[in-house]
């Protein structure tokens, strides 16, 4: 008799035990289910809120988008009408651009850490542009310096790096201006400009007889090729120096920090095209001197272009044409084929965020299937 009680009384303390255990258990799925209905309910105002913010930063990118295009339109449009009434005063349009676009871009760029491009030629050769338009307007010396750099290394540049007018982007515009403008402006002053005719033609002398005609051709070579590539020269030292010798560690440090070799230098490298071929002529570890020199033999070659561009007022307007058309084409090619591609990304992330939102109902169904295994488990002990 002792024995049965014993034996009831373990089997009481059994049951207990089991219950408790499978009130434990009950407790801890209650728990979880509690736990993860408030992860998903984050989860689904977090989804909510992502699809938002991205609606309204697309919303914002749309307006900019048109708003930069209507004022890059406006502007061009401005620009040819004072080109056509008043080829004098385009070298003050060309001021007020340069003073108040290039501090900008240099903050812009500064926030992106690509301010190492400021250091480049093209901003090197429109200082130069600025300080002769503004102190030394008639100073025939520096103008045909200026010519040289304008319609030599700048003006390839927009052909050979593929540079696209996009009205609706200002980064794109900017960076076709600071290659394009000078051109036209010295353009005008070459050709256009009443001024300079009043100077070519004298009260009284039936020839020209002043600047800036030149009949002298070395003279004309002298200020037009070797001058220049002294000053391209000086530029390519003093950019060794600042970017590879002062500057070097800060890049090495830092990746994201961008300069024209390491942008152009990537591009090459995915592209696996000529440039990168030639670059590695030397090796690998010599890329970077072979890029230079490469340069060097562009710049040497598109000054030397610009000495018959100088002399003659067909062969120049044919160059403005020719500029122009070319970044009119990449412009459209950039519309039509990268504006489409970068559409369809956007829209592949917003399919991707859709999930994120519908996550909580197949969470849900989850969690009861394993509550539902969880809670049989104590029954079958």
């Amino acid at each position: 008799m002792g024995d049965g009680e014993t034996g009831s009384d373990e089997g009481e303390a059994f049951q207990k035990v089991r219950h408790r255990i499978a009130d434990q258990s009950k407790r801890v799925v209650q728990t979880k289910e509690i736990l993860s209905k408030q992860a998903a309910q984050t989860k689904e105002i977090l989804s909510k809120q992502a699809v938002k913010i991205a609606k309204q930063a697309e919303e914002h990118e749309r307006i900019i988008f048109k708003v930069t295009h209507l004022l890059g339109v406006l502007g061009f449009g401005a620009f040819c009408f004072i080109l056509g009434a008043r080829p004098q005063d385009v070298p003050y349009v060309y001021c007020f651009f340069y003073v108040t676009f290039v501090p900008l871009r240099w903050i812009y760029y500064r926030y992106k850490k690509w301010h190492y491009y400021l250091l480049d030629f093209c901003y090197y050769a429109n200082t130069f542009f600025l300080v002769m338009l503004l102190f030394f307007p008639k100073n025939e010396k520096l103008f045909m310096v200026c010519f040289s750099f304008a319609e030599g290394p700048l003006a390839w540049a927009l052909i050979v790096w593929r540079n696209s007018l996009v009205f609706s982007s200002l980064d794109k515009l900017v960076s076709v201006l600071i290659h394009l403008f000078p051109g036209i402006v010295f353009f005008t002053i070459r050709w256009w400009n009443p001024e300079t005719f009043a100077a070519m033609h004298p009260a009284g002398r039936a020839a020209r007889v002043s600047w800036p005609y030149v009949e002298d051709k070395s003279y004309l070579w002298t200020w037009l090729f070797v001058v220049p590539l002294i000053a391209y020269t000086l530029w390519q030292i003093l950019y060794f120096l600042i970017v590879d010798v002062l500057r070097r560690q800060r890049l090495l440090q830092d990746p994201e920090v961008m300069t024209s070799y390491r942008e152009l230098s990537k591009k090459a490298q995915k592209a696996n095209n000529i440039w990168w071929r030639l670059s590695g002529l030397l090796g690998d570890k010599n890329r970077q001197i072979m890029f230079i020199l490469l340069q060097a033999v562009f710049t040497v070659a598109t000054m030397a272009l610009a000495v018959p561009i100088f002399m003659s007022y067909k062969t120049h307007v044919t160059f403005q044409i020719f500029k122009v058309s070319a970044i009119t084409w990449n412009g459209g090619s950039f519309i039509l084929d990268v504006i489409p591609r970068q559409a369809v990304l956007r829209e592949k992330k917003k399919l991707e965020m859709k999930p994120i939102v519908e996550e909580p109902d197949r969470l849900s169904a989850d969690l009861s299937t394993s509550s539902h295994a969880t809670s049989g488990e104590p029954s079958g002990m």
